[in-house]
């Protein structure tokens, strides 16, 4: 049964995904409503939590999970997935997560904007380099030849511009910026959340019927991809709120991202597209529970603040 995921397509009209395109923007703008300037030259006092987390996010989550992908064996609609999610940068809601965290906020949101700028090339690079080393995601990738051109476009365009003209604007209008931001990021993000809610009750049958397949596939993987962050921090030495803020950033990715990359380039593959939506629904889930449970358990206010 699973292998016949490998040839499933998830039905998603090409209306409704420009409309989940630019609701993804206004997610993206939302949150850099909140990013100034400011919050990037505070980074720099803090080189080494910065290159932690974007080496734990973009070099070794997307190691991880090959090495994963290389041992659990899953088909390879689902392992592609798996490399998709692990390419993507992290999640729309990791700044939430992270405070809910009692972890270093202002670090939490410069990752976010910086990763978020690399994934405009890292997505694509990443996918692409580790998809090819392994033979059967690699058969995938060569039969649907991806424009690996298109897709840097089309991140540009969903994350990119959103975060630079939200900058600019934080940094121009700050009274408007802060006043709205709040509402624009919870609002479209409810909305965005609200449009995947259509695409699975339309593929319901699908999803009903492969999503034992993936269940324990995502636990797994989100389980490695908090560990992950959380060992890169520990083995660099960091205090314990960016041990946090990088956990949560690792282990949070931006599936709706993943969702879309996998609709516009390869056609709602089966495998990809269940293990990825089921991985946007999970995430909220531990990143809650991981946030609360750390939140009850606050730590003195070091480095960032």
């Amino acid at each position: 049964m699973e292998s016949v995921l490998d040839t499933v397509r998830i039905n998603f009209d090409a209306e409704a995904q420009w409309v989940l395109n630019g609701v993804l923007a206004l997610v993206m703008f939302g949150i850099a409503l909140e990013i100034s300037v400011h919050d990037f030259k505070a980074l720099f006092k803090n080189k080494k939590a910065i290159l932690t987390g974007v080496a734990s996010q973009f070099v070794l989550l997307p190691l991880v999970t090959f090495v994963l992908v290389y041992f659990i064996n899953p088909i390879p609609s689902v392992a592609l997935g798996m490399f998709m999610v692990a390419a993507c940068p992290g999640g729309n809601v990791s700044n939430f997560f992270t405070h809910l965290s009692g972890g270093n906020s202002a670090l939490s949101i410069g990752l976010t904007a910086i990763a978020t700028l690399l994934a405009v090339f890292m997505t694509s690079v990443n996918l692409q380099f580790w998809g090819s080393l392994y033979e059967p995601t690699e058969t995938i990738l060569r039969s649907i030849s991806i424009d690996a051109l298109e897709m840097v476009k089309l991140v540009s365009l969903l994350l990119g511009l959103p975060l630079i003209a939200g900058i600019y604007v934080n940094h121009r209008f700050p009274v408007f910026a802060q006043k709205s931001a709040k509402i624009l990021k919870m609002g479209s993000l409810v909305f965005f959340m609200a449009l995947v809610g259509i695409a699975l009750y339309v593929n319901r049958d699908v999803f009903m019927e492969y999503i034992h397949y993936v269940f324990g596939i995502v636990l797994l993987h989100n389980l490695v991809a908090f560990s992950t962050g959380f060992s890169a921090a520990k083995v660099m030495g960091l205090d314990k709120r960016d041990v946090r803020a990088i956990t949560i950033e690792t282990g949070i990715q931006n599936s709706g991202l993943g969702l879309l990359l996998i609709f516009s380039f390869f056609d709602g593959l089966g495998g990809m597209a269940v293990l990825t939506a089921f991985w946007g629904i999970w995430h909220l889930v531990s990143g809650l529970i991981l946030g609360g449970f750390w939140g009850l358990r606050p730590v003195k206010k070091e480095g960032l603040a």
